[in-house]
């Protein structure tokens, strides 16, 4: 296999933001394990220790690793003093408490990467970005929906739907987090046709993510939907009855290629693997672990048949990871479920 040329030269810092998250902490793996060095935002420095001790030990101890706190991603200049001399930011951080509340959600998130935007635009070593917005940025996953997502394809029936006067009750936290991933987004696209910064940018916009946790409080993510299914908890199943599967792993590596492959640029890189429903993962689960008692299958859904252009993603893997399509979503439940029994 001949060399790739990376980007950024080995050896550069790269800054993660929120890298305490289930995308990051393997994003992260990604860059050490090709000899970079990571800085990574953190709410807060005290709950983050296990990056340091547990996780990212290694790295720690040879000086690859720090962390620096960003306790609110929307203030002003929030990522003033982390952005200073690194060579590409992977900007993942984002208000994912599924809050209701537009006016909790979405101002922070757009004012935030439009604040990292300006900040990296002033910082001279800035060569690479690549921002992860979500598949809901682009469209409504309802089962039976169907269409073609494209780069101009947009959420707004999310936004509409998420600005509709209260009550916030509990059942619009999703739409209004695929809302703020629109505007977000949208505000990114808009400050490089505006401002025409020197570095270049890419945006990821994973599915369902599935595999492995690499700490427990990854399961607060669609990961740990897999894993409150393994114990019989079906609360999330009607948020999302089908959908379409990724596997972290591969949203790892789309994210270190989208900052380190000179040749994309400027690309929307749709993260989307097949269509599944609960019970294609009951079906495995059964299968994969046959002694263990599982809840029965659920009412059959309407297959997710909206489709999109993966072929930049699936030429990212093949150059980046040497690996032929999408991994399974066996591999993912595999990957998940022995990350926590």
């Amino acid at each position: 296999m001949a060399e790739l040329t990376e980007a950024i030269p080995q050896g550069s810092l790269v800054l993660i933001t929120g890298l305490t998250g289930y995308i990051a902490t393997h994003v992260a793996k990604g860059f050490f394990s090709r000899g970079y060095k990571v800085r990574g935002t953190v709410r807060d420095l005290s709950k983050a220790s296990w990056i340091k001790d547990d996780l990212f030990s290694a790295e720690n101890a040879a000086g690859n690793l720090e962390l620096i706190e960003v306790p609110d991603l929307g203030a002003p200049n929030a990522f003033g003093a982390a952005i200073k001399g690194v060579a590409a930011i992977a900007h993942i951080a984002t208000v994912s408490s599924f809050d209701p509340d537009p006016n909790q959600v979405i101002p922070q998130t757009v004012s935030g990467i439009v604040s990292l935007l300006r900040a990296a635009a002033a910082e001279p070593s800035v060569k690479r970005i690549v921002f992860t917005s979500s598949a809901g940025a682009a469209m409504m996953p309802i089962p039976g929906a169907s269409g073609y997502v494209d780069r101009d394809t947009w959420n707004d029936a999310a936004v509409q739907a998420a600005w509709a006067p209260p009550p916030y009750d509990a059942t619009r936290g999703l739409t209004t987090y695929m809302a703020s991933k629109v505007e977000a987004e949208k505000a990114v696209w808009k400050f490089i046709q505006d401002e025409k910064p020197n570095f270049v940018l890419n945006v990821v916009s994973p599915f369902t993510t599935l595999g492995a946790m690499l700490h427990p409080s990854h399961a607060r993510g669609t990961a740990g939907w897999v894993s409150g299914l393994w114990k019989g908890d079906t609360s999330h199943v009607g948020l999302l009855p089908s959908s379409i599967y990724v596997n972290v792993k591969d949203v790892a590596v789309l994210h270190v290629a989208a900052i380190l492959d000179e040749d994309t640029k400027e690309e929307r890189i749709q993260a989307w693997a097949a269509p599944f429903n609960w019970n294609d993962v009951l079906a495995i689960m059964r299968r994969l672990y046959p002694t263990h008692k599982f809840v029965d299958d659920f009412p059959e859904p309407a297959t997710f048949s909206t489709t999109t252009d993966d072929s930049v993603a699936l030429k990212l893997l093949k150059k980046w990871a040497q690996q032929d399509g999408w991994k399974s979503l066996e591999d993912g439940i595999r990957e998940t479920i022995s990350s926590f029994s």
